[in-house]
């Protein structure tokens, strides 16, 4: 009885205290939220009277469970755990529906801060000392100690009100394209990223870890341009790759170690070799995507890899599944590969998709993966 008076006493506190309105001026405001009795880096959003804040970082600061399930995520942590479903709420573990909106935000998907009550956490709100707080019984500041330790870093920041975008798809729904190179790096890099320099197109490159200690110079550059860099693993070799769930996580895991070796930089997007399906399962996603890494496949095949010199093939492929995308606003992953026949066909297939209005990214961390399984995490 007393554990379901506390968990009735935290949902009122989320429920009454993180529905704070704007200020009068129409402004949004921005609190620094404050984890026990740390001051984290998150800042929460206000949206027409309720605080959001980014899910992949409050899950790292709280150290939850993040699982893409086919209907949504499930989030474990705390004392408890929900299904996000987007709108159509989140399920409690009990099998309570609960309303809950979501929407993506520079790429990032916000949710708002009472999802962490609903996982037994109290929330302390107080508008008038800046104060934002998740706390669990592992707190040992009281507010009014935690406010006085704080107190010159606490002002908020005073923004545009922030809406949520239209779509689930990060970037200008249908018109961002995310392109895609994997494979390499390969003897031809250095011409692939002349034509991409000359064009002024971003893009995201899965390379492999083999590759990248033979043209290190390349990868160098990639990261020096300020290019997207994903992780293929380390062979391309499906009887070594696939062996084993531990198996994938340790080429993944060396992938990066050359990365890091060679640039110092790091990354946590994946694309396992000939896309996850149908060897990427269950086993494999919970073993990798457990260690943070993010699954990214494609939504366009460009087929390069077959039709090799046959430019108009690729070409009339690839713009055939980016119309069809263009109908439903979806944005456009576009998987080619890092090889010499491709370098014919890309300043055409730039040229049109410029010419169509298409902007281009580079694929993020904080982004929602796009891949076969629908795992979100």
């Amino acid at each position: 009885m007393k554990k379901i008076m506390l968990l009735f006493l935290s949902l009122f506190l989320v429920t009454v205290l993180v529905q704070i309105p704007a200020n009068a001026e129409g402004k949004t405001n921005v609190l620094k939220l404050g984890i026990n009795d740390k001051l984290s880096g998150i800042e929460a959003v206000s949206v027409k009277g309720t605080y959001y804040v980014p899910l992949r970082a409050l899950a790292d600061e709280l150290k939850w469970t993040l699982t893409g399930l086919t209907d949504g995520v499930l989030v474990s942590g705390g004392s408890g755990s929900l299904t996000l479903q987007g709108d159509a709420g989140a399920v409690l573990k009990d099998g309570t529906v609960v309303p809950v909106s979501t929407f993506l935000q520079d790429g990032k998907l916000m949710v708002p801060l009472k999802v962490s009550g609903y996982l037994g956490y109290i929330i302390s709100f107080a508008g008038d000392k800046y104060l934002l707080r998740v706390k669990d019984g592992s707190a040992g500041l009281t507010d009014e100690a935690y406010v006085t330790k704080y107190a010159a870093e606490l002002k908020p920041v005073e923004t545009a009100p922030a809406e949520p975008e239209p779509s689930a798809e990060p970037g200008k729904p249908g018109q961002t394209v995310y392109l895609t190179f994997d494979d390499g790096p390969s003897a031809t890099t250095s011409q692939l990223l002349d034509i991409l320099s000359k064009y002024e197109v971003q893009a995201t490159f899965f390379m492999l870890g083999n590759n990248m200690s033979k043209y290190p110079n390349q990868v160098k550059r990639i990261v020096k341009e300020d290019y997207g860099l994903g992780l293929h693993g380390m062979t391309h070799r499906k009887e070594k790759f696939y062996a084993s769930p531990a198996a994938a996580l340790a080429e993944m895991s060396g992938d990066n170690a050359v990365l890091k070796k060679l640039t110092g930089a790091t990354t946590s997007l994946i694309r396992p070799p000939y896309g996850s399906k149908p060897y990427f399962t269950k086993s494999f996603r919970d073993k990798v995507l457990g260690q943070g890494y993010h699954l990214w496949d494609w939504n366009v095949d460009s087929n390069d890899w077959r039709y090799k010199e046959d430019s108009d093939k690729i070409y009339n492929t690839v713009m055939g599944q980016v119309r069809t995308l263009k109908k439903s606003k979806t944005n456009p992953v576009i998987l080619m590969h890092d090889q010499k026949a491709t370098l014919k066909v890309l300043p055409r297939l730039l040229e049109a998709l410029k010419k169509e209005g298409y902007t281009f990214q580079v694929i993020t961390k904080d982004m929602e993966p796009v891949n076969f399984w629908k795992d979100k995490r």
